[in-house]
């Protein structure tokens, strides 16, 4: 039995498949967990979504930002663009299924050894704030006024986390969080504008969540997707995942066991 995590699928559901080959994924033994954005921009989304929901037991999935917006998307908060590749979605007969589904899983996944989610977790939370911060999004997603929710989650806003706060702007701060963070300021306040490498950036203006000096400590390490410009981080206190296979780059995996990394380069799209 094993345990693998995945980077940022975004449709790319060919090279997902020659690296469960690679590794000879055994679906009634091992275990494969998605850090999230499932969909967007590479060619198979509604295929992907189809794939991982039919593996059952066997797949662990947390959300990321695509993921929500494509639930915006079928409210109608936004427009589909044509860049994103997931009309196919809403065109499906299964669309409901599959969206009812995706809206069911968790900000957070946890393993014994081990947390994943898709940005990563705020610097100011201990592992059981960030497992309460998490429940807290989850039950609104899978409740009646979930629609509000995603309506209203769009904004920069707040930008640092307090915990007296309220409503829509402490479940939007979570969700950014969890899927959309990358930078802090030296404070600790979000930058969700830059999505450049760490060493291309100003470290007295912009530091990488995990390497702020303020960051309270976890007890499990954080295995995160989200950032492609990382190309890949290892650490004994958090693993960087996404290496940009959407973009040209590969998909990554690792096999927890034993911390064995496999990659397969993109494929022509």
């Amino acid at each position: 039995m094993a345990n693998y995590i995945v980077g940022d699928i975004q449709g790319c559901l060919d090279e997902l498949k020659v690296l469960l080959s690679q590794i000879q994924f055994d679906d009634k033994n091992d275990t494969l967990w998605f850090a999230g954005d499932l969909v967007a921009r590479g060619p198979n989304s509604l295929e992907t979504l189809r794939f991982v929901r039919s593996l059952g037991n066997a797949a662990k999935v947390c959300l990321g930002n695509h993921d929500l917006h494509l639930l915006a998307v079928s409210l109608g908060v936004h427009k589909a663009k044509t860049k994103d590749k997931t009309l196919p979605i809403l065109d499906a007969d299964d669309k409901d299924e599959l969206l009812d589904w995706l809206r069911s899983q968790p900000l957070l996944l946890e393993h014994d050894e081990f947390v994943v989610c898709h940005a990563g977790i705020a610097p100011q939370w201990n592992l059981n704030q960030a497992r309460d911060c998490a429940h807290e999004v989850e039950s609104q997603l899978k409740g009646d006024n979930w629609r509000e929710l995603i309506k209203n989650m769009y904004s920069n806003h707040p930008d640092y986390w307090q915990s007296d706060l309220q409503g829509i702007e402490r479940w939007r701060y979570i969700i950014n969080a969890f899927t959309r963070m990358r930078f802090c300021h030296p404070d600790g306040r979000l930058d969700m504008g830059c999505k450049l490498p760490p060493e291309d950036v100003n470290q007295n203006e912009f530091i990488p969540w995990f390497a702020l000096p303020s960051r309270i400590p976890l007890s499990k390490t954080v295995l995160f997707g989200h950032w492609a410009a990382l190309g890949g981080h290892i650490s004994q206190a958090v693993i960087g995942l996404d290496t940009g296979c959407v973009w040209g780059g590969s998909l990554t995996l690792i096999r927890w066991e034993d911390k064995q990394l496999y990659s397969q380069p993109a494929l022509n799209q």
